[in-house]
């Protein structure tokens, strides 16, 4: 299965994120759930209630990562929520087919693993 990670500031509109998404599949192709931290699940659910994917949300703290923010690092445990969220979502040996990419305050990374 793909996975989009969302990671997205409290400024982000649904527009915003779905111009977001809409750009991540252009590269990575079509995904079947999003993905982000726990605690911004159901607001990742509201911003994107127009495309109907599952969204789950999960702990990230110690999930390594190949993009780094040091102040992510410092606020969640891993250098990027979209990467970790990704990977996590996508289950045990899921790779990232596209790394962190940042538009207007939401970065989407999409991984793809095994998880049904």
């Amino acid at each position: 299965m793909r996975v989009a990670g969302v990671g997205f500031n409290s400024a982000a509109t649904p527009e915003g994120v779905l111009a977001a998404l809409r750009a991540a599949e252009t590269i990575a192709g079509p995904v079947a759930a999003l993905a982000t931290l726990r605690h911004k699940s159901d607001r990742l659910t509201e911003l994107t209630a127009a495309l109907g994917l599952p969204v789950s949300g999960h702990d990230v703290a110690g999930v390594v990562t190949p993009s780094q923010s040091d102040r992510v690092q410092a606020l969640f445990g891993t250098g990027s929520v979209a990467e970790a969220a990704a990977l996590v979502a996508a289950g045990p040996g899921a790779r990232l087919v596209m790394e962190r990419v940042a538009q207007g305050g939401v970065s989407v990374a999409v991984a793809e693993g095994k998880t049904q």
